[in-house]
């Protein structure tokens, strides 16, 4: 009978099924350090992404802190532009009172009546003159009083006095100044 030796046959298959199993083995290995380089290098570029976007949105930001800043002095002159505005319109409104206060006192002068003190403070108008009588004194009273100036008008005096030959009357007046309200 003949023998046949299989014992290096299957220690040659071993062998190749050892080998076929290693290179299985480092092929897998191969293809997950692939695979983790390739999940690696997505995860790398999403967060460089993202850091991107971070660095656009700062820079957008230091933008509008700028804008912001800008905005907050454009305000602050705004305030001081309208501040400026409101003393000028009260400097304008004071300036135009007294020149409307003597038209007034002087639109309500009748003849024969001179006016010989004029004094403004605090609101408060002290008038003295002399008229040649009492109804032209009265007439300029009521006169003063048709005026938007010139509030609670009093006479304080009123005496006879003598101018030359002519018998005058020295009177003193005294009344607040209003300003009208603008229409």
């Amino acid at each position: 009978m003949i023998r046949i030796n299989l014992l290096p046959v299957r220690a040659a298959q071993k062998k190749e099924k050892l080998r076929s199993q290693m290179s299985i083995f480092f092929l897998s290995m191969i293809l997950v350090c692939i695979a983790c380089g390739a999940l690696y290098a997505q995860k790398m570029t999403a967060i460089n992404s993202v850091k991107d976007e971070i660095a656009v949105i700062a820079q957008k930001n230091n933008e509008l802190k700028k804008k912001i800043g800008q905005v907050r002095d454009f305000e602050k002159k705004k305030a001081d532009l309208e501040q400026k505005l409101a003393v000028l319109q009260t400097l304008k409104d004071g300036k135009s009172g007294p020149v409307r206060l003597l038209d007034d006192l002087s639109a309500s002068l009748p003849e024969k009546l001179w006016l010989t003190k004029f004094s403004e403070k605090g609101g408060k108008v002290n008038l003295a003159g002399v008229a040649d009588s009492e109804n032209t004194v009265a007439v300029f009273m009521r006169n003063l009083d048709a005026s938007p100036y010139y509030k609670n008008i009093e006479l304080a005096v009123t005496e006879q006095t003598k101018a030359g030959d002519r018998k005058m009357q020295k009177f003193t007046l005294n009344c607040s100044v209003e300003a009208p309200l603008p229409e």
